[in-house]
């Protein structure tokens, strides 16, 4: 474990996964968390690399040829969140307020090539910024995606306490038994999965892929999560940003978090589920080319 601190802000990253453990300011937590010996519950912090949420058969195609990965999620047959949240991640800087930690992907049954992919956590004034960065450093230009895990929460308040605003303007159907696409994205507006207003997340249940996240007129997307009433917390509320890449965010809400109960995942996306085979939204970089983007957590009130 890694830990870093900025004036009352602390945050801890996993060397294994690289993931976020956990992120206070003042003592005030704004993620969800787990111990130092276990094992991130349910994905928590997670880096999504080189694809995001589900590949649905564990299988896709890359220049004619059928690429068949490892199924990892049993259940339902898919290759479920990229090849990198188990790995060990080496250390590249650690400074007071900034940790960069990287790891590479190598061509492997399927997928054939490689990736070096490096991610930075840094607390500042703003809070929590993490920039992804993904190199080819392989021989074939390959399409990617990136997607990260975080549960956000407002300060102590319990989640359906709170009203949550996405700035999603679509929603993905899915088939509910595979969870994966059955269909294009189509509009929010009209419907219970119009969160651009902002809902209250008592009695919501979703497992959801969103897009179409449009950004704000300073450039980025923004997730918020607001805690209501008496029930504060004191943590008034948290938001989730990213830059234009990230244009989808999946949302999840289970109901047995260790430890907390009722959560709430909000996860940026480059793409959504299962876009090896849809081709939506994936990233190409050929060989020796690059990719960068960042997301982070504000706190706010």
């Amino acid at each position: 474990m890694l830990g870093i601190s900025y004036e009352g802000a602390t945050a801890v990253i996993t060397t294994v996964g690289a993931g976020l453990r956990s992120f206070e300011v003042d003592g005030v937590p704004y993620v969800e968390t787990f111990g130092p010996d276990e094992k991130p519950p349910m994905s928590a912090g997670a880096v999504l690399v080189p694809w995001p949420n589900r590949t649905a058969g564990a299988c896709w195609t890359l220049d004619g040829v059928v690429q068949k990965l490892e199924v990892t999620e049993p259940a339902r047959g898919n290759a479920i969140h990229g090849l990198v949240r188990r790995r060990p991640w080496s250390v590249l800087e650690h400074t007071g307020s900034l940790v960069t930690l990287e790891t590479v992907v190598e061509s492997q049954p399927g997928w054939p090539a490689a990736l070096r992919t490096t991610v930075s956590y840094a607390l500042d004034d703003r809070g929590l910024t993490v920039a992804h960065r993904v190199m080819n450093v392989g021989e074939v230009a390959t399409p990617f995606g990136v997607g990260t895990h975080p549960y956000p929460r407002a300060g102590n308040a319990s989640t359906d306490s709170c009203t949550l605003t996405l700035a999603a303007t679509t929603v993905l159907p899915l088939d509910r038994e595979r969870m994966v696409p059955v269909g294009p994205a189509v509009p929010v507006e009209g419907t219970e999965f119009d969160f651009r207003s902002g809902r209250g997340l008592a009695g919501v249940s979703l497992d959801t892929p969103f897009g179409g996240c449009e950004a704000g007129a300073d450039g980025l997307v923004r997730h918020t999560l607001v805690a209501g009433g008496d029930d504060d917390g004191g943590g008034g509320g948290v938001e989730v940003w990213a830059d234009p890449d990230f244009r989808w965010v999946q949302v999840y809400t289970p109901n047995a978090y260790p430890g907390r109960g009722r959560a709430v995942a909000v996860e940026p996306m480059t793409c959504p589920p299962d876009a090896l085979n849809s081709g939506v939204d994936l990233i190409w970089v050929a060989p020796g080319e690059s990719w960068g983007a960042r997301w982070g957590i504000r706190p706010l009130g």
